[in-house]
């Protein structure tokens, strides 16, 4: 089904309850002399709570409602770009966002944001986030990654053995304004573009056709039976249906290199083996280093309460498993500094199986999401997670249709962990290593996907109604992702200028 939800293929229309048949404004709307709602036949079943209420007794369509927002906030309003009130520096936002980290850590996360204008965005969520409160949105709430850059896209592991193609971080999510993660994406495309040296037309055209295809998709999902378009899953072959053809190759070769991303070569690369058959992780500073007796003892007995967050039947599948050794390990660009472990287990035959166990703190998005304009009638945020492992896990869930099957959390020391496989065969591309023609199709195929995971939490027909058939989202956004890469430059430059003068520590090439 996936085939036809990421290329914009033709839009065929579906009659019955879970389709959007008729006209683009809603085949549900009320008849001629109906009042605005059709006559609710007689029943005997009640409307539930938790569920829709039958078709009959809705005033407007959800297509309707989501195309009557464009008249509060048209759809050119996306193309700007305000100052942001008392907007930090780039460096002041950095040193704020390193607070509570390990500080012994924090040069390798500036030296990883100044390597590139597109590695400094992916360290910068925040800051973004405090930019886009002062864009327009439309009142439509969707359950956000939150750090839907380019690059935070990639392949993993089902339970099956298959692969699939999804987005695959989820530190950040939230619920908010679904442009925030779209514009996120297109602002990301044009930086990586630029960095791999593709020229500015091709940039923008990367940006606005991940938009386009983010629109089609959710016009697509909209039409679709709710089962039908709830249960898409994009698996590695989804390519070949996007109209994506000259990202193949790479696609290829980075699932085959996927493939043998297992616990089983990471272990047979970072673990000795001790007298009576047991392994322990080997030091290879700075990325991966043995902890204290007491810190791993720590971790290990915060596996009794993930085991908690569990679905019953894992238990039996983990019961098989003895805990053998835990290390700290240091992952990527915005999460350098917090505590990330990994934890080894062995089975009965000493084959391994690695766990991460990494800190959650409270989403970057935090602080601006209040400011968020959102339409209490078109939001439906989840109830509160209590726990920020927990936001990140039941964010995850929310919008993939396959995770991995051992997520969980945590409590390591009074701080919120998340745990989940590591290793389980990810695999992902380099957005700044692609040829132009192959960055334009990693962009469609990338904005099939947010769309995909934003209808699992917001109703694709409201979505699809406001961005409607036209190409004016994808205009503004375009225009929109070139100015905020733009801005970016100059934040990089910034912190560039900065570790050069010595004002903020930082190392590179790790």
């Amino acid at each position: 089904m996936v085939e036809t939800c990421a290329g914009g293929a033709a839009e065929t229309r579906t009659d019955g309850p879970g389709g959007a048949a008729g006209p683009d404004d809603g085949a549900a709307d009320a008849g001629p002399g109906s009042g605005g709602r059709l006559e609710r036949a007689d029943r005997r079943i009640p409307v539930v709570p938790g569920f829709a209420p039958p078709a009959a007794d809705s005033a407007v369509s959800p297509k309707r409602l989501g195309k009557e927002l464009r008249g509060r906030t048209p759809r050119s309003a996306h193309g700007g770009l305000p100052p942001g009130p008392d907007r930090p520096g780039a460096v002041r936002a950095v040193e704020e966002s390193n607070a509570g980290r390990l500080p012994e850590l924090t040069p390798i996360r500036v030296g990883r944001m100044a390597a590139s204008p597109f590695a400094f965005l992916r360290g910068s969520a925040g800051l973004m986030a405090h930019d886009l409160v002062a864009t327009p949105v439309s009142g439509i709430g969707a359950q956000l990654c939150g750090d839907a850059h380019a690059a935070n896209f990639g392949l993993y592991g089902d339970a099956r053995g298959g692969l699939v193609i999804d987005i695959n971080d989820f530190d950040e999510t939230a619920y908010g304004p679904w442009e925030w993660d779209l514009k996120r994406l297109a602002a990301s495309l044009v930086l990586a573009g630029r960095q791999g040296g593709a020229g500015e037309d091709s940039c923008r055209a990367a940006a606005y056709d991940a938009v386009g295809a983010y629109r089609r998709t959710m016009r697509l999902l909209a039409k679709l039976p709710v089962l039908d378009a709830w249960n898409a899953i994009a698996d590695e072959e989804l390519v070949s249906h996007s109209d994506a053809h000259d990202l193949l190759g790479t696609l290829e070769r980075v699932s085959e290199k996927a493939r043998r991303n297992t616990s089983a070569r990471f272990a047979a690369k970072s673990t000795e083996r001790l007298p009576g058959g047991s392994r322990r992780f080997t030091d290879a500073p700075p990325v991966l280093r043995r902890v204290p007796d007491e810190e791993a003892a720590a971790v290990a007995g915060s596996l009794g309460e993930y085991l908690g967050t569990l679905p019953e039947d894992r238990l039996p599948l983990l019961a098989r498993f003895s805990v053998q050794d835990v290390a700290f390990r240091v992952v990527g660009t915005g999460s350098v500094g917090l505590r990330s472990y990994v934890v080894l287990l062995l089975d009965h035959r000493g084959a391994p199986l690695v766990l991460q166990v990494k800190e959650a703190r409270p989403s970057v998005l935090l602080p601006y999401l209040e400011k968020a304009a959102l339409d209490p009638r078109l939001s439906r945020p989840a109830p509160e997670a209590g726990h920020e492992g927990r936001r990140v896990v039941l964010g995850q869930k929310r919008m993939q249709v396959v995770s991995d099957v051992l997520l969980g959390w945590s409590t390591v020391r009074g701080r919120p962990f998340q745990v989940r496989q590591f290793r389980n065969r990810k695999g992902s591309v380099d957005p700044a290593a692609l040829t132009a023609a192959e960055l334009d199709d990693y962009g469609r195929m990338t904005g099939a996907l947010l769309a995909r995971a934003h209808a699992h939490s917001a109703d694709p027909r409201l979505i699809a109604g406001y961005c409607g058939r036209s190409e004016e989202l994808d205009e503004a956004v375009a225009a929109f992702a070139v100015a905020y890469a733009d801005r970016t430059e100059a934040d990089h430059a910034e912190l560039v200028a900065a570790v050069r003068s010595g004002r903020i520590a930082a190392e590179t090439g790790v």
